[in-house]
């Protein structure tokens, strides 16, 4: 008898996994009908350590319906061959098996917060990328938001001296909600490498917020 055979109906489960579902993909939460393309389920895991946690659920439709999968063991086979060839460093993940009827089935993937972060995704023999979570997609992170995951671990206080562009930084956010690494660099005249030591800085110190996009992270002030 394999292991999935064996899982029985717990209603608890179910009512649980179709609460989560109702509430649909989220910063939390991500959907996949099939581990057909398992390294981009390793891409949304990373983004799950490297931010808050979340549950990945295989057999849930994107529109929220829950087709599940026949074989569960196969589906974590992909995804846990997939983890140990293309996450680094290695990730715990915790599936459970929800059976929803005779040959229907849903694996919840469990991640938490890593305190081994920021995981990256290995692409290719020289190439990684790391991911985070941002409301409901996972978004490559930059160099600046890869640093701040790295050193957000170590509690310490974060000193900085509120000078020129400092002051000029405040006066563009007092007028605009946001900002950009290359505005920053424009209107307080610094290199590359400085406005994002700056940046960095201002985030770690909880006087800035980042919101990574698709193009580039946006800065505002600390609500």
């Amino acid at each position: 008898m394999n292991y999935s055979e064996s899982v029985q109906i717990n209603p608890d489960q179910l009512r649980r996994l179709n609460k989560l579902v109702a509430s649909g993909e989220n910063l939390h939460v991500e959907f996949k009908r099939k581990a057909t393309h398992p390294e981009k389920i390793v891409r949304e895991l990373i983004a799950f350590a490297n931010t808050d946690g979340g549950s990945l659920m295989i057999g849930v439709d994107d529109d929220g319906s829950i087709p599940g999968v026949k074989y569960p063991e196969e589906e974590w086979l992909s995804v846990r061959t997939a983890l140990s060839k293309h996450c680094r460093p290695s990730l715990h993940v915790q599936p459970v098996t929800i059976r929803m009827s005779e040959k229907k089935y849903v694996v919840v993937l469990e991640v938490e917060k890593s305190s081994r972060r920021p995981h990256r995704l290995k692409v290719d023999l020289q190439r990684y990328e790391t991911y985070v979570r941002v409301a409901d997609k996972s978004v490559k992170a930059s160099r600046e938001m890869r640093e701040i995951i790295r050193l957000a671990k170590k509690e310490r206080n974060i000193h900085f001296s509120y000078g020129d562009a400092e002051k000029l930084l405040m006066h563009h956010l007092a007028t605009h909600s946001t900002i950009t690494l290359q505005d920053f660099k424009k209107i307080a005249h610094l290199s590359s490498f400085h406005a994002s030591r700056k940046l960095i800085t201002l985030v770690l110190a909880n006087v800035l917020a980042i919101t990574p996009t698709d193009k580039g992270d946006l800065y505002r002030r600390q609500l």
